[in-house]
């Protein structure tokens, strides 16, 4: 079971790749027309581009909640009831990064682009890939970490050896 923080840095961390991926390359000049607009938030939604975003409200939430309590830790159940009404009442504020995620999209893709994507993600192997993508970037991930674990291993005992033979007592 993952903790608070590890979720809130997985989203954290999610939230970056997807802006990072999502912000690179050329501007489009001219303003997203509304069907763009469209088919851009429909293909947030069917990536799942906006749904790394969904823990983000209760996280600031708790964070926020967190700092009172460390203050004084008898407040916890005001702060709880408090913490529980402003996720419900922030809430709707998640179309704001939804809306401005669409936006990045129909600003990086011309209209057409977006309906032959969006007819891509209603595909069949659209779906799988929207489906597989978690678990290939995670096995991604965790292969790299490893192989980066196994790097880190190597170029130290080179680097301890190469010191050895300058004349440095390790």
């Amino acid at each position: 079971m993952m903790t608070f923080s590890q979720t809130t840095r997985r989203a954290a961390c999610a939230a970056i790749i997807a802006v990072g991926l999502l912000s690179s390359g050329p501007v489009l000049a001219a303003p997203p027309t509304p069907a763009a607009m469209q088919a851009a938030g429909e293909i947030a939604k069917l990536t799942g581009a906006t749904a790394v975003f969904s823990p983000l409200i209760a996280g600031v939430v708790e964070q926020s909640k967190l700092l009172f309590l460390q203050q004084d830790p008898g407040l916890a159940k005001d702060l709880n009831e408090i913490a529980a009404k402003m996720r419900t009442d922030l809430a709707p504020r998640m179309s704001e990064l939804n809306d401005q995620v669409a936006k990045i999209y129909a600003e990086r893709f011309t209209e057409q682009e977006l309906q032959q994507l969006l007819a891509f993600y209603q595909s069949p192997i659209g779906k799988k890939m929207v489906a597989e993508q978690s678990t290939i970037v995670n096995s991604s991930l965790h292969y790299a970490q490893d192989w980066a674990t196994k790097l880190s291993d190597e170029v130290t005992a080179k680097m301890r050896d190469e010191l050895k033979k300058r004349g440095h007592a390790l």
